[in-house]
């Protein structure tokens, strides 16, 4: 989701109400969760709605790989439970840098994708988690094509340069 200078990165998803005090169940969307335990600002992301509102989050803690995380002005299971399915999120600015040699999902998000012999095949639309690897949805205007995120196909991510290089296996992009 783009907002006013930039897009939201989900680190967070809001699960059942935890205890009376209005303490919820977050799911990390982050590879380190330890960030909650000092994360105090950050945005209520009601994705089916498409509304976003700045929160504060009061208290964050572990428990086994969840996380218990308070909100201000939610105190009561009700008010919790009403931000079931909700995202914890935070600009794209503020994210986290991957370690080196990785990369976020969103930042694929309008690469252009070419095969090692320079042919054009399109721009990565979105990443679709599966259970074996992502599969990299490329489109390019007309047809969209699924590519496995594995090193066997993939050859080469820059960034920088907004460029995905790919090796298809015969077929792949005649599917």
């Amino acid at each position: 989701m783009k907002v006013a200078g930039g897009r939201l990165v989900a680190i967070g998803e809001i699960g059942r109400p935890h205890g009376l005090a209005g303490e919820m169940r977050v799911t990390p969307l982050t590879d380190r969760p330890e960030r909650f335990e000092t994360l105090r600002e950050c945005i209520l992301w009601d994705v089916a709605h498409d509304r976003h509102e700045p929160c504060r989050i009061t208290t964050a803690r572990r428990q086994a790989a969840a996380l218990i995380v308070g909100i201000a002005g939610y105190e009561t299971p009700e008010a919790a439970a009403a931000l079931t399915g909700r995202l914890l999120a935070l600009p794209e600015t503020e994210a986290l840098p991957p370690p080196e040699g990785h990369f976020y999902p969103w930042q694929l998000e309008g690469c252009r994708v070419l095969t090692e012999d320079g042919r054009d095949v399109g721009q990565v639309l979105r990443v679709e988690p599966a259970p074996a690897q992502d599969l990299w949805v490329v489109g390019d205007g007309a047809r969209e094509h699924l590519v496995p995120a594995v090193p066997e196909i993939v050859r080469d991510v820059d960034l920088k340069a907004r460029r995905v290089v790919i090796r298809p296996p015969e077929g792949l992009l005649d599917l």
